[in-house]
């Protein structure tokens, strides 16, 4: 038995988690996540390595592994790219899925896989932040609403508002136009999730996906934005209907989660000895 953590250093979130490896079967025994909100981030991989840890009730992890920003976290085994830890760990929540759209606070990128996991492609949003999860809880917070109710705002519109900029600056400005000119909250939203669903489904359609898409990074659970992008995969008639976008409830760990995974995998592989975190070294270092 091999137990793993990985550690997910993103641009707008640190994500932890701990898995018991078996071979080739693999259980999430803890996890844990914590905004970075302008703090020190080598302090939030504490806190939320630490959170885990306590979380699992083990006294020592086999092999530590980040993905991500996390390469200079001092107490890690090993780093691996995150196109790689997405796709396996998008793998593991979902065995159907074939490709994995990470939305990240900063940027967004489609990866298509094989059945094992493997990367076969992949391709990144440009530099524009339209597209991200820091520009749609900028556009909420100018709303007067929280993340956690976008999704549901969003499914009740009746008369979407088109975005007309990829631009993030110039669409923040329309969005303000909008709210002058009367539109609702619900009718922006579902707008702003049309403007991003077109462009991940180019994204999409650009490594050439067909099959179940998983859905990973901090916009994984809103419900608008999914809905919108199936939406906009079923009325593109190169698709033919042949994509389904699907979430789960873990999405936001999905590179953590793959990063514990092929932790768990090199570990094995090449039959490391001794453990590269325990309750003792972290108490000493203290």
């Amino acid at each position: 038995m091999t137990i793993t953590a990985g550690v997910d250093v993103g641009s707008g979130a640190v994500k932890a988690v701990i898995m018991e490896c078996v071979g080739d079967e693999a259980r999430l025994i803890a996890r844990a996540s914590a905004r970075i909100r302008r703090r020190e981030i080598a302090a939030v991989v504490d806190e939320v390595f630490g959170t885990a840890v306590r979380a699992a009730d083990v006294a020592a992890v086999d092999y530590v592994a980040t993905t991500g920003e996390g390469e200079d976290v001092p107490f890690a085994t090993g780093h691996f790219y995150g196109m790689t830890t997405h796709a396996r760990g998008g793998l593991f929540l979902e065995p159907a899925a074939r490709a994995v759209l990470d939305v990240g606070a900063l940027h967004s990128r489609a990866i298509l896989m094989d059945g094992r996991g493997k990367v076969l492609s992949y391709k990144m949003t440009s530099q524009c932040a339209s597209g991200s999860g820091q520009f749609l809880e900028n556009i909420a917070r100018y709303l007067g609403v929280s993340q956690a109710e976008i999704g549901g705002l969003s499914l009740e519109a009746d008369a979407p508002e088109k975005v007309s900029s990829i631009c993030a600056v110039l669409a923040e400005t329309d969005v303000i136009n909008m709210v002058s000119r009367g539109i609702s909250t619900a009718n922006i939203l579902r707008g702003i999730h049309e403007s991003m669903a077109l462009r991940f489904a180019r994204l999409l359609r650009s490594i050439g996906v067909s099959g179940v898409v998983l859905v990973s990074g901090g916009l994984a659970s809103d419900a608008g934005l999914l809905a919108a992008l199936q939406d906009a995969l079923d009325q593109d008639n190169r698709f033919g209907g042949a994509i389904r976008v699907t979430g789960h409830p873990l999405s936001l760990f999905a590179g953590a989660l793959g990063a514990a995974l092929w932790g768990a995998f090199r570990h094995q592989r090449l039959n490391l000895g001794g453990a590269a975190w325990t309750a003792t070294t972290a108490t000493t270092a203290e």
